[in-house]
């Protein structure tokens, strides 16, 4: 008997030992849209995945420089997701340009012969540009995006039609408006106007019962789904009790791409230019029809965020926290609407600011006056033309101050591989939409050392929700180093990030955040080390630190 009491005690003994060696699971990173680091991109200039549908509708006319369509397609996004272009990026939400059917013809603003190539000039919301692919590649596109633990943006547009041409007739009178033209000196006459003398403006404000466009019903007649059409706008309006106004027709044709294919998030075209309230009512009918993609299919659901909306409103900026002012009236864009708007005030801020002094004020208005929202940072874009760095001087820069600043980022395609932003014989925005240049990235020794920067700090941030939706704080000023800590649930996060440090051996004081013996990695280098003293030490040919528990 005393041997097996012996016996028992040796084996509760060691059953307790091993317990003692099991440490908690570290929770799995949460995806948090207030820290995403955003690709956009244009999907006819991105990648050509599908050279058979490269011309639809005879839209052969000479263009102006880069204003036709030059073959980018949804297949060559999705080809680029399985290669891993996008993980190896730290990228974890796409934002494409609208892929609704354009406009068959061109128009010339005065810039040279132009298609819709952009997307923006929408004929028909129901059906995809066939330049741009079938119904069948945006399904690959969205399960492969999901597969990779990437989110997919459309681009909505509510505000206007495509331009009027031989071939594409103006939508009827209680649709439309073509005049008055925006002087953009007051909120009437920024929101009741067109933006552009030939693109007809959408009456957002009519809650007028308006009939089909013939032209829409002719077409529809034609591809034999004219009853199915009509049959899901009756169950839409009989559901939802909405007049049959415009914009409220256009809501249930940029709904169904919500349910039918389950996208993650609209970015919304021209916010500023659209009655406030109807945006709440956009919201209203997302936040349905993605519950709606979720009840119906549980197995495809990535995680508990609600459908994410990211607002256009042109010259926001973060400084304006809630309230975009538009001279005779302000007006709040985030409650009951966006999750985030574009800060146009990014590109200055980096420019005319310290670091610090950037990083500082960003974390303090996130974390204050629009703590549960956010902004999407970004240093260049489609049609800003005046980017922080339009000929690529300072790719390095860029990606530091883009990818460790508080708040959402947005990669513009080409960013991470110094694809010129100014291009010879283009007008306007043209230049700024050339073709993606993946002969440097495959070829260019100098372009890959960049594009290696923007891995390593994208996926840092990828890693780590602390850095854009974080608390920043600095420890030194010289050498500059700063710490972001976030937490959610029993999820927590903090970083060390140091800039501008010494090459060869650098040494951090880290003696407020993390204990002696702990070992901390450094994600630029690949270098790991143990806290002593309180301090970390790095010995890498870098200058800079990204710093993590390992």
């Amino acid at each position: 008997m005393k041997h097996i009491v012996v016996l028992l005690s040796f084996l509760v003994f060691f059953s307790c030992e091993d317990k003692k060696d099991i440490l908690p699971e570290q929770p799995e990173t949460p995806f948090v849209w207030q820290a995403a680091n955003i690709y956009f991109l244009l999907t006819d200039r991105f990648n050509n995945g599908d050279a058979s549908n490269d011309i639809n509708f005879e839209r052969n006319a000479e263009t102006g420089k880069l204003r036709g369509f030059k073959g980018g397609d949804i297949k060559g996004i999705t080809q680029k997701i399985k290669d891993g272009y996008f993980t190896n990026l730290g990228i974890n939400a796409i934002w494409m340009t609208p892929i609704v059917e354009q406009i068959h013809g061109g128009t010339d603003e005065g810039t040279g012969l132009s298609y819709g190539f952009h997307g923006y000039w929408a004929s028909d919301w129901t059906a995809l540009d066939p330049n741009f692919g079938t119904n069948q590649d945006l399904h690959q596109l969205v399960e492969t995006a999901h597969k990779h633990g990437i989110r997919i943006l459309l681009d909505a547009v509510i505000n206007h039609t495509g331009p009027v041409t031989e071939k594409d007739p103006i939508w009827p009178s209680n649709w439309v408006r073509t005049q008055p033209q925006c002087d953009y000196q007051s909120y009437q006459n920024t929101i009741t106007c067109t933006l552009v003398k030939n693109l007809p403006d959408i009456k957002t404000e009519s809650d007028e019962a308006v009939k089909l466009p013939p032209h829409l019903v002719t077409k529809w007649q034609a591809e034999g789904r004219y009853e199915k059409e009509v049959a899901e706008l009756d169950a839409f309006f009989k559901r939802t009790n909405y007049p049959r106004a415009p914009r409220f027709y256009i809501m249930k044709w940029l709904t169904d791409y919500i349910t039918e294919f389950g996208i993650d998030g609209y970015r919304v075209d021209t916010v500023k230019h659209v009655e406030e309230q109807v945006w709440q009512e956009f919201k209203q009918e997302c936040d349905f029809a993605f519950a709606e993609y979720k009840k119906n299919n549980p197995d495809k659901v990535l995680d508990n965020n609600d459908f994410y909306l990211l607002g256009e409103v042109y010259n926001y900026g973060i400084s304006a926290t809630k309230g975009f002012d538009f001279g005779d009236k302000k007006v709040n864009y985030f409650d009951n609407a966006f999750n985030a708007l574009i800060n146009f005030e990014m590109k200055w801020n980096a420019a005319q600011m310290s670091t610090e002094a950037h990083f500082k004020k960003y974390s303090q208005v996130l974390n204050s006056e629009l703590k549960g929202y956010s902004i999407l940072n970004y240093l260049s874009s489609h049609d800003d033309s005046q980017p922080f760095d339009a000929v690529r001087e300072k790719p390095f820069e860029t990606a530091r101050r883009l990818l460790l600043c508080p708040g959402a980022s947005q990669v513009y395609y080409g960013d991470e591989s110094a694809r010129s932003l100014v291009i010879e014989g283009t007008v306007g925005d043209a230049t700024l939409r050339s073709l993606m240049n993946w002969e440097d990235v495959q070829n260019n020794p100098k372009t890959q050392s960049i594009l290696k920067h923007w891995q390593k700090l994208g996926q840092f941030r990828a890693n780590h929700p602390a850095i854009g939706a974080g608390i920043h704080q600095m420890i030194t000023e010289t050498p500059y180093v700063f710490y972001r800590s976030f937490s959610k649930s029993n999820y927590k996060d903090l970083v060390v990030v140091g800039l501008n440090l010494p090459h060869g051996e650098k040494v951090v004081d880290v003696s407020k955040l993390f204990k002696n013996g702990e070992i901390l990695h450094d994600a630029y280098s690949g270098v790991s080390n143990i806290v002593a003293q309180g301090k970390i030490t790095i010995n890498s040919k870098f200058n800079m630190v990204l710093l993590e528990k390992q």
